[in-house]
């Protein structure tokens, strides 16, 4: 590899032990030596903030649909003038992605007229077309919930004789999975329908301001569209209205010890603790429906599903109400300071046109600005969970006809497998003879999880290729934290000691605070974190917020300014610094560290 890249994705060997792993994919998704002079020209990332793990075969299902789609709206249906695609590719089994950008001056120019006219006519007409939106998601939710994933039956059943249907199970079983593959893509073209034009609205504001004002931090851009109310709190509001309720209602001690489970039948038995369930139940679906990682993974937990998750959160917030703290995200001095910079800004424009074109930009983003945390949780925590628990309806299905040991098996399958192994078991259900299946499925799977656990243990390089010599593409820097300065630091390779003067990242969320460090690097490790420390983890998820409540301050190793971290963390008025690439490395539990979310720099102190 030379100096100063990357190394090129076939440079990369397979791990011994995870030979064939291309195998458990799509066919176009490995790197390949049909593309390959391509594929080394460019410069790929690792995408960590959506797949920081290891693709099980049909998860990658998610990541496909996604990306797609995303540059569906950019290349098809917006024409975003400087913007194509995002290209993407698996190695060894972690998700790697690469803009794709417009580089001929001429045909940018020429995509400037098109992109007004569709954009604009989406900005003009946002309320309605937002609330055509939500209808839309809502009936597609309804419509995977009703998807009948059972077992053939022995025998079918008089109905279909005496009704002259003329079709049997085997037809319902095979169309449901073909369906629930059509609504999962379309979901995904929902998601982008609006999510580019709202960060499209946002960087035109934000290019506004880098002209207007030169020398403006991007935190103070981000402070004029802070104090928004948005549907991706509204799980943690929740369950604060449940603490404050068990405590008015007396039944607060009943969630002292034991399983919820057990905690809910105990409730079920008095009045009272009836109509707290009474209350869970009216917010639970779909507001719980809530994963405790990026939503894109089957092993993400999902709080309905896990009711240790939200129950370990109310007994904090009870032991908080009791305590008397005010736990309510602090909406007004965010208004109040988004409110003095903007106010600040604009007096610093010399004229009235100025004056009206940053009102006009700055109005826009924050229309359009609630939709960029809001489809998180519409789409990547409910109606994957939906998806989610669909497939396992399915993976007990195949069980039950003797295709896999366990339910979750059936996320070994790639999409499109599942098609045939349900072909498999229809036919020979039909002809009544054995499936082939039953034998060749549960010994390839086993394989499959042996190749899936070498990979786990690979540690992916963070970059491929021959980095840009200056990124400035703003949706790679903001989102993704991706600046000439991190791929720097990821080619020195960051080392296991901190530097002198600090980590650097991106100044995320304002405010400082010092306190002990507590580093996560899965959801699972969520309950380890303790009163008064400060998060370092990988990533956060927006389903962490109610341990905001605990935590001083947040340190990751990936995310820009538009990330989820950040705009979670300036919404809760906690300091942030985002996209360290080695804060989880270079941190250890317990070591006093500052956070200073202004100037986006971590110190150790001790």
């Amino acid at each position: 590899m030379a100096e100063g890249r990357f190394p090129s994705p076939f440079e990369i060997e397979t791990p011994p032990g995870a030979e064939g792993w291309e195998e458990l994919y799509t066919y176009s998704l490995p790197f390949s030596e049909d593309r390959r002079a391509y594929e080394e020209s460019v410069f790929w990332f690792q995408d960590g903030i959506h797949w920081p793990e290891v693709l099980p075969p049909w998860d990658a299902t998610f990541y496909e649909y996604a990306i797609a789609s995303l540059s569906q709206y950019n290349t098809r249906h917006y024409l975003i003038p400087p913007a194509l695609g995002i290209d993407y590719r698996v190695l060894n089994g972690y998700a790697y992605l690469t803009p794709v950008p417009v580089t001929d001056p001429a045909e940018i120019e020429a995509r400037v007229p098109k992109f007004m006219e569709r954009a604009g006519y989406y900005f003009q007409n946002w309320d309605r077309l937002y609330d055509n939106w939500k209808e839309k998601i809502r009936r597609l939710t309804e419509e995977l919930k009703r998807l009948d994933l059972s077992p053939l039956p022995e025998v079918e059943p008089m109905e279909v004789i005496t009704e002259g249907r003329g079709e049997g199970s085997g037809m319902r079983l095979i169309e449901n999975y073909r369906e629930l593959l059509n609504q999962a893509l379309r979901l995904w073209q929902y998601h982008f329908e609006f999510l580019n034009l709202g960060y499209a609205a946002y960087l035109d504001f934000f290019g506004f301001c880098k002209e207007a004002f030169p020398n403006i931090p991007d935190l103070a851009i981000a402070k004029m569209v802070a104090g928004v109310e948005v549907d991706l709190f509204v799980p943690d509001e929740k369950l604060r209205e449940l603490a404050k309720l068990a405590i008015e209602l007396g039944v607060d001690a009943m969630f002292d010890d034991g399983d919820p489970e057990a905690i809910m039948a105990k409730l079920a038995e008095s009045d009272a603790g009836r109509r707290w369930l009474a209350k869970w139940d009216e917010y639970k679906d779909p507001w719980f429906n809530f994963s405790n990682g990026s939503g894109f993974y089957h092993t993400d937990e999902v709080w309905i599903e896990h009711l240790e998750i939200p129950f370990s959160y109310l007994r904090n917030y009870m032991e908080k109400f009791r305590a008397g703290e005010d736990l309510s995200r602090p909406i007004e001095e965010l208004r109040a300071e988004r409110d003095r910079v903007v106010s600040e800004y604009l007096e610093l424009l010399p004229s009235e046109e100025d004056k009206e074109a940053f009102n006009q930009k700055l109005g826009l983003a924050r229309v359009v600005f609630p939709y960029v945390e809001n489809h998180n949780f519409w789409v990547e925590h409910y109606s994957h969970a939906i998806v989610w628990r669909k497939m396992r309806e399915l993976g007990d299905t195949l069980v039950h006809a003797g295709f896999l040991a366990e339910r979750d098996d059936v996320f070994y399958l790639k999409r499109n497998e599942v098609s045939d192994v349900l072909w498999d078991y229809y036919s020979a259900w039909a002809v009544g003879t054995e499936p082939r299946g039953t034998v060749y499925w549960p010994r390839e799977i086993e394989r499959r999880k042996g190749i899936l656990d070498v990979l786990r243990a690979w540690s992916p390089p963070p970059a491929l290729g021959e980095p840009p010599e200056v990124v400035t593409e703003p949706f790679t820097i903001m989102l993704w934290g991706i600046t000439s300065d991190s791929i720097g630091m990821w080619l020195s390779g960051g080392g296991e000691e901190a530097p002198a003067d600090g980590l650097k990242g991106f100044a995320a969320s304002p405010g400082v605070a010092e306190g002990p460090a507590r580093v996560i690097l899965t959801a699972d490790q969520i309950g380890e974190v303790q009163e008064g420390e400060i998060l370092v983890a990988p990533l956060t998820a927006p389903s962490w917020a109610p341990i905001f409540n605990k935590i001083k301050a947040t340190v990751t190793d990936i995310g820009g300014m538009m990330s989820h971290a950040a705009i979670v963390c300036r919404e809760y008025g906690l300091p942030a610094v985002t996209g360290t690439a080695f804060g989880t490395k270079q941190i250890k539990t317990g070591q006093v560290i500052r956070v200073d979310g202004s100037t986006g720099t971590v110190t150790i102190l001790e």
